[in-house]
């Protein structure tokens, strides 16, 4: 059975910010090795989760140094952002910073054409020798990628290796695994749709409650692509208070995750805004879905 690139589980990892709102490169490198450590097999850094949109470049820079320094896992830097030339800058800077991958989301915004997506692409591929993995969200970006695109960049751009779906179409991705070349994966960008995107051909999810579950996502998908597909759906119904925590209209992705974060013992802070700060009811919530994953035997550990 071929291993992903990147490793079945790659965590959408938080960025962690003092009590003053300052970023804290030392947490971030606790963070990142207490992922590594609970079933991550790659890290992306700066992403959505990791309020990517409000950090500044050399904020990003730092990130991406410290968080490189501080594992041995792949470390796949977001450095998409709606404005190609800026994107290019980043996608460059992280290079330098030894990074191991790149995952370019499509601009925000803009919306531009089916051209303009594939333009914008295919430059920021080729401003670095490194994999690229496309972040396809339109609820984000207002614009999808879609398979036909996908499918043309896979096969027109060798740096080009996979996608992260996250909308929501099995169908779809679908479609994209039958036609890719070789070696191009596509990874679920929706934790609750880890398994049906398993069961047509994905090879892996990136996760936000991966941060309190990581065991259990790899240990779901190890049991899928073993052939224990019984016991792949009973984790699933184990994380399923899991996905309905991680993001919800009061609290968006990541304030949930930053919740579990301290539920955990890691001192992740607070989201900057626009995302406003967590509540004491959605810390006690967190507790309570990470004290639930305890009957599991992989549960998460506290590092307090």
């Amino acid at each position: 059975m071929t291993v992903p690139r990147f490793g079945p589980v790659v965590t959408a990892m938080v960025t962690p910010f003092d009590q003053d709102g300052a970023l804290d490169l030392d947490a971030a490198a606790t963070v990142a090795r207490h992922l590594a450590s609970s079933g991550s097999d790659a890290l992306v850094v700066a992403g959505s989760t990791g309020e990517g949109s409000v950090l500044s470049d050399e904020e990003r820079s730092g990130l991406f140094r410290a968080v490189v320094g501080a594992v041995d896992v792949p470390v796949i830097a977001a450095t998409g952002t709606n404005d190609t030339a800026h994107s290019v800058e980043l996608t460059r800077e992280a290079n330098a910073c030894g990074v191991d991958g790149i995952l370019a989301v499509t601009p925000y915004y803009n919306r531009p054409s089916p051209a303009g997506l594939s333009a914008h692409f295919r430059t920021i591929a080729a401003a670095t020798d490194l994999p690229v993995l496309l972040y396809d969200i339109p609820i984000r970006s207002g614009r999808r990628i879609g398979p036909a695109l996908t499918l043309e960049l896979a096969h027109d751009a060798s740096n080009i290796v996979g996608v992260k779906d996250a909308t929501g179409d099995v169908p779809g991705a679908a479609v994209v695994v039958a036609e890719s070349p070789d070696g191009f994966e596509v990874y679920c960008g929706d934790d609750a749709l880890t398994l049906p995107f398993m069961a047509v051909g994905a090879v892996g999810v990136v996760s936000v409650a991966a941060h309190w579950a990581g065991g259990l996502f790899a240990e779901m998908i190890g049991s899928f692509r073993s052939g224990q597909v019984e016991r792949a759906t009973t984790i699933n119904q184990y994380l399923a208070e899991s996905y309905r925590f991680e993001s919800t209209d009061e609290f968006p992705n990541p304030i949930p995750a930053k919740a579990a974060c301290r539920a955990l013992g890691l001192a992740v802070g607070q989201c900057r805004l626009p995302n406003t700060p967590g509540s004491r009811a959605l810390d006690e919530r967190a507790q309570a879905v990470i004290s639930a994953l305890s009957r599991y035997d992989l549960a998460p550990q506290s590092v307090a």
